[in-house]
């Protein structure tokens, strides 16, 4: 293919195996390459330890030194990167985008919805809905009109359930299992309030979409959300594993709908500013130019 129609540039994802394979390609076919990282697992030693650990490190950082731009979405995952790299390593960061016309507010002729806190995410203890469950039976008696959909599957559902059963919160909680984009869209313009408390996050597009959706967003500090989110403007952050915090956060948004509109204006306004998919292709444009420079 390249003999016919020759290629200028290899975009991979992820140093392991997309990358490696990106690396040895730009080698054998002389044609540079630039990476993106996704998540905070940058140098791949999440799982297992040994040999095996030790491998994907070294792999790694080989890919991250032959690229011609390591792509962040996030400054935390650029901060991770450079931090574990022993020499200078080329990077910038493109957030995350956004599709604004498929994930958009609601029309006023829809709602009003009663209050309901919407989760989208795997479903894995690091996403945080152990928190968002027991807040939820903490606010229960003051919001007994609350609803929580799930969205997501993942392997600790079982265990959710069973924590969902303990609280006494079963009416309150709905798991819907996987769903496509264009219904998550819908999930987002009908909830009252988008929370993902996840303590592992480069920067996940549901909190975009969610505010693109004219939602507020509750989020953890530490994670690339909090490049995002101004706390008390257009959403809002807590510690992790900050139970009180989450509670007065969703207190403070369910109790105040003038609160609650006004923080989703502010984050639809964010998102058409900085984060659509046509900033991210800008962006990404002028990283290609300067690689086949």
């Amino acid at each position: 293919m390249h003999s016919v129609q020759p290629i200028d540039l290899i975009h991979a994802h992820s140093a392991l195996p997309c990358g490696h394979a990106a690396a040895l390609l730009s080698s054998r076919l002389n044609i540079p390459f630039v990476i993106t990282i996704h998540g905070l697992d940058v140098f791949n030693t999440f799982f297992m330890n040994g040999i095996p650990v030790v491998w994907r490190r070294k792999v790694s950082v080989e890919v991250y030194r032959a690229a011609r731009t390591v792509i962040c979405i996030s400054s935390k995952v650029q901060e991770i990167l450079r931090t574990g790299m022993r020499a200078e390593t080329r990077s910038a960061i493109v957030y995350n985008g956004v599709n604004p016309n498929l994930f958009s507010p609601d029309s006023p002729a829809a709602g009003p919805f009663g209050p309901e806190i919407l989760i989208v995410g795997n479903l894995l203890r690091s996403k945080g809905h152990e928190l968002v469950l027991r807040a939820l039976g903490n606010l229960r008696a003051s919001f007994p009109q609350i609803r929580c959909r799930i969205i997501g599957e993942g392997p600790d559902r079982a265990q959710f359930e069973l924590l969902v059963r303990d609280l006494g919160i079963e009416q309150q909680v709905q798991f819907v299992g996987r769903r496509s984009r264009a219904e998550v869209a819908v999930a987002m313009r009908r909830c009252s309030v988008f929370v993902l408390p996840s303590w592992n996050e480069g920067l996940g597009c549901v909190y975009l979409e969610a505010m693109s959706c004219g939602k507020p967003v509750i989020g953890c500090r530490g994670q690339g959300i909090d490049e995002v989110i101004e706390h008390g403007k257009n959403g809002w952050l807590i510690p992790a594993d900050g139970l009180e915090e989450l509670v007065q956060g969703l207190a403070t948004l369910l109790g105040s709908p003038e609160v609650c509109a006004r923080m989703g204006t502010a984050a639809r306004q964010t998102i058409l500013e900085r984060f659509t998919l046509s900033h991210q292709a800008e962006h990404l444009a002028r990283i290609y130019r300067q690689a086949i420079t």
